[in-house]
């Protein structure tokens, strides 16, 4: 049975676990303040170009996404998404359970535009009654986008002077960073990444750890006390070596990104198989994530022998699926799924 589910239905690149073993029988400190911790937060930071950022260790998305928001938000405020937004869709209203609310407005190919963040804050304030309404204190954004588009650094740029405008914080979901940084189809580096948002996040869990992202707060703006707020979500791992390590791993000699470069490579040999096969693309996308129409009944056919994710119903007779490759995605795998087709 092939596999394109998801990008994190492998374990962890084996250097990874030759670190875990390596460093197995090492009595470490707990909670993160490990060598291996500080060693993988400085290496994020100089990677990002900000040596005075600060860097979390945390163990998934979900919970990163609830962790920041609820700490950085006032209790009267909630969060500007895109209505296709990984907050708002496909988080189990995770952000509501905190008490703040998700605020949805439409996207554009998954993203948000700069132009309609702006005239919701607009129309929010020009409302004679908006104290009694819910405050939007910041404006949440993923990258690769849900449908994995991306964006320009223009388009980021445009975001960033709103929520600048406006005095509240751009937060940036990097659970697929590695795979936006490595299409050729953006314009965006790292350091632009830091430089434009307020926080974001590099995932781990979909770029080759067995789980764990890295937040970073870009100029001294963490939540104060914000460990302890950690602790008090439940979040706080003893063993923070288990984060250290990998991230530690990840970045050292830009495996980080290497082995992003190798998702990216799969994926555009399979829209070339695609395209070579007459299959009909639901969008153009440039990272790792690949959306394809298909028949319901060679939808039914296929999942005999391949795995891949539902994504929406696309007419009575249609399916929009979706094919993803990961870090560990192979040449061989890529080119049984060919035959298959």
């Amino acid at each position: 049975m092939l596999s394109f589910e998801s990008d994190y239905t492998e374990g962890a690149h084996i250097k990874i676990l030759e670190r875990f073993m390596e460093t197995n029988y090492e009595q470490l400190s707990g909670y993160g303040h490990d060598k291996y911790c500080e060693s993988a937060k400085e290496k994020i930071k100089m990677a990002c170009g900000k040596p005075d950022a600060e860097v979390f260790l945390l163990t998934g998305g979900t919970q990163t996404n609830q962790i920041v928001i609820d700490t950085v938000l006032p209790a009267y405020a909630g969060v500007i998404s895109a209505d296709t937004g990984h907050v708002s869709a496909h988080e189990a209203g995770a952000i509501e359970f905190t008490g703040h609310k998700v605020l949805t407005i439409p996207h554009e190919n998954g993203k948000l535009r700069a132009e309609l963040v702006e005239n919701y804050i607009k129309n929010f304030y020009a409302d004679a009654n908006f104290d009694h309404m819910v405050f939007p204190g910041m404006v949440y954004i993923s990258h690769p986008t849900e449908y994995g588009t991306l964006y320009t650094k223009e388009e980021l740029t445009a975001l960033s002077s709103v929520c600048r405008k406006y005095d509240i914080p751009l937060y940036m979901d990097g659970a697929r960073l590695g795979y936006a940084l490595m299409s050729k189809g953006t314009d965006l580096t790292l350091s632009d990444i830091a430089n434009l948002c307020d926080i974001f996040y590099i995932g781990g869990t979909k770029v080759g750890a067995l789980c764990g992202e890295a937040v970073v707060f870009t100029h001294n703006n963490a939540p104060k006390h914000f460990f302890t707020e950690i602790k008090q979500h439940g979040a706080l791992l003893a063993k923070g070596r288990l984060l250290g390590v990998q991230f530690d791993t990840l970045f050292t000699d830009d495996l980080y990104f290497a082995i992003s470069r190798n998702a990216i490579k799969m994926a555009d040999k399979m829209r070339a198989i695609f395209r070579e096969k007459g299959y009909r693309f639901f969008m153009e996308t440039v990272t790792n994530q690949i959306f394809i129409i298909l028949e319901n009944g060679k939808m039914e056919e296929l999942k005999k022998k391949v795995a891949f994710g539902f994504w929406e119903k696309y007419d009575d007779n249609h399916t929009v699926v979706r094919f993803a490759s990961s870090w560990a995605t192979s040449e061989d795998a890529v080119d049984k799924l060919s035959e298959l087709l």
